[in-house]
């Protein structure tokens, strides 16, 4: 186990004696900051992102942030993680923080959920000029359904040709950290939906209109992408427990993937994508190491 991972998880597991695990609505009740920019890359109310800047010219390495929800419309999104992203600037990176359809909304599902993704982190490219940011250094990182669609997002150069997903050239993903979240759409669906409906991925999917659903959407049908994974879970993670990590991790190493799994003591899932905890050091720590590896 890494250094950073060592100490970083005594730290949290010493602050986990002394605080609750965060629940929903400790999540949903987080106070929204201010982006610097917000852009909009589609017509959709929800294909907007929201650009936190970090001070000095740059180039600025660059995280791109999914928010989770269930892929559900009743959790927002954008709100819940501008506190991290506006603590991510603080710490040296640009953030795109990214909304897409999610269900409830008009478009969302298969294909307009991914293609959103796909845009937004495209967009990149026109932004970068502007905002100074270095698109050699782009991480992923993705809390529950956005740990997903963080993973998604990185495997992209290895989806199907044939498949309304494809784009050609999209932007380069080095890393992902994934935060609670699902790689492995088919085997764990099951554990997902337990916390999030039943219905939840196959909807976002479209599993009932399409023989292979799962070829073009998860990223487990994808290995191998050639990008490391990082799969952190809270300890005490109801929607997608640790193991489920350290199943996927598993998986993406027997495909020829470079990965590792984290477990965070006492946290939930919440916890990881609130910036006061002792959780939020333990994903700041393996955000730096990974963009230390694509120096």
């Amino acid at each position: 186990m890494k250094r950073w991972v060592a100490a970083i998880l005594g730290a949290a597991s010493a602050s986990a004696a002394h605080a609750e695990p965060a629940t929903v609505q400790d999540y949903m009740n987080q106070p929204q900051v201010r982006a610097d920019v917000r852009i909009a890359y589609g017509p959709a109310p929800a294909q907007v992102a929201d650009l936190f800047l970090p001070k000095g010219k740059g180039p600025h390495p660059v995280v791109v942030l999914l928010h989770g929800g269930c892929y559900l419309a009743e959790y927002q999104g954008l709100a819940q993680t501008s506190g991290v992203a506006a603590d991510l600037a603080r710490r040296g990176y640009a953030v795109w923080n990214v909304d897409y359809r999610k269900l409830g909304e008009a478009g969302a599902g298969y294909p307009g959920t991914f293609l959103d993704v796909a845009e937004a982190v495209d967009r990149l490219r026109a932004e970068a000029p502007r905002y100074h940011l270095d698109l050699h250094r782009v991480v992923a990182l993705g809390h529950s359904a956005g740990g997903h669609l963080a993973l998604w997002a990185a495997a992209r150069p290895r989806i199907p040709h044939a498949s309304p997903l494809w784009r050609a050239d999209p932007v380069a993903i080095r890393a992902v950290v994934s935060l609670g979240g699902i790689g492995d759409l088919e085997g764990q669906g099951e554990i997902f939906g337990g916390a999030c409906g039943p219905d939840v991925i196959p909807r976002i999917i479209g599993a009932a209109d399409r023989p292979r659903p799962y070829a073009d959407t998860s990223p487990a049908a994808l290995l191998p992408t050639g990008t490391r994974a990082v799969m952190i879970s809270g300890e005490f993670d109801h929607v997608m427990p640790p193991y489920t990590g350290r199943k996927y991790v598993e998986r993406l190493t027997a495909a020829g993937d470079a990965g590792e799994a984290v477990a965070i003591p006492g946290a939930s899932h919440f916890d990881v994508v609130i910036p006061t905890t002792a959780a939020w050091r333990v994903v700041v720590g393996a955000l730096a190491a990974e963009f230390d590896r694509i120096r």
